[in-house]
């Protein structure tokens, strides 16, 4: 009997993720949706081949009433399903001036993050799809947030990976009931309340109607494509942050006649450096401490994200803790 090609869709995208991997476990965040469910059966069964120890993790971050039980559900499920070893993480998500879902993702993945390091993970996989980047480019484009934000998710960085970015959450689905998994429906998936259930249940299918089958591709192959952009420009701008970087601050007058698309990112990257919050750090914030290269008529300082400002001075450009 021929493998199923939705089966077989996750398993190439699990095995091109695994093919260089070293002896370390795998870890596989799983909340029992139907993208991570199918994640994890594909990597027991590539997995398995390769003599790998496969660990799925399921967070609880205790968002909804019963969530504790539902975690100890999914437990006992990636067990059944044939995981070396399986373990729930709690969290406590704390907003601090974050909406919901972006809360909830920084305090998911810092916990992920911990459970690598101390399994001596060589990855960690997520089951983010096709359908996940489509979403991700449209709501970055709505927003204004630039290349970096049409550029999607990354496909690998730090400990992370995800093999499904090829893959249509169809596919996933067909994957589970193929296999005979019986997927967990996440109530906040169908709650218009989230920007994102809006986008994916109502703006999307008007533009495959209005534009033709095929948006969500397109949307992901642009961001495949702006990736590779934005990692060119990012190691341009880490060659010009270190030349330019001084035990005080950065060198001003080097900086200040540098393109923008470099310069801007340097400011960016040297204002997360000193502890702005990425997520809080808008395009606003990098242009008004550009200003302080390009239009220096003595401005005192620049307010950022993290109680941090910008200052130029003596012929620096520094960072420090609000007073």
């Amino acid at each position: 009997m021929s493998l199923h090609p939705s089966v077989a869709a996750v398993r190439v995208g699990v095995r091109k993720a695994l093919a260089d991997l070293g002896a370390g476990p795998v870890v596989v965040a799983c909340s029992g949706g139907p993208d991570s469910l199918a994640l994890l059966s594909a990597t027991l069964f590539e997995g398995h081949k390769r003599g790998l120890r496969i660990i799925g993790v399921t967070v609880d971050h205790g968002l909804q009433e019963g969530s504790a039980g539902q975690a100890a559900r999914v437990v006992a499920q990636m067990g059944a399903m044939g995981a070396d070893e399986t373990m729930t993480v709690t969290v406590s998500v704390s907003s601090s001036g974050l909406g919901p879902e972006a809360a909830a993702r920084e305090a998911r993945y810092a916990v992920l993050e911990e459970v690598a390091d101390r399994l001596a993970a060589s990855v960690v996989l997520l089951g983010h799809t096709l359908d996940d980047q489509a979403e991700t480019v449209l709501l970055g484009l709505t927003r204004g947030s630039g290349g970096r934000s049409l550029a999607g998710m990354r496909r690998a960085y730090g400990v992370f990976a995800r093999p499904l970015l090829d893959v249509r959450r169809d596919d996933t689905l067909t994957a589970c009931q193929v296999e005979g998994l019986e997927p967990w429906v996440d109530p906040h998936n169908a709650d218009p309340g989230f920007t994102r259930v809006r986008v994916r249940t109502r703006v999307l299918p008007v533009l495959e109607d209005e534009l033709g089958p095929g948006i969500a591709q397109t949307l992901a192959r642009t961001a495949d494509q702006l990736r590779d952009d934005m990692e060119l420009l990012d190691a341009f701008a880490d060659e010009v942050l270190a030349r330019v970087q001084r035990a005080d601050g950065l060198d001003a007058a080097p900086l200040a006649e540098q393109h923008p698309a470099l310069r801007r990112r340097v400011i960016r990257a040297a204002a997360v450096a000193a502890g702005s919050p990425p997520s809080e750090l808008f395009h606003e914030h990098v242009l008004a401490v550009d200003a302080l290269l390009t239009e220096w008529r003595g401005q005192k300082w620049i307010d950022l994200p993290g109680h941090l400002r910008a200052v130029r001075r003596d012929g620096l450009l520094t960072f420090e803790l609000s007073r």
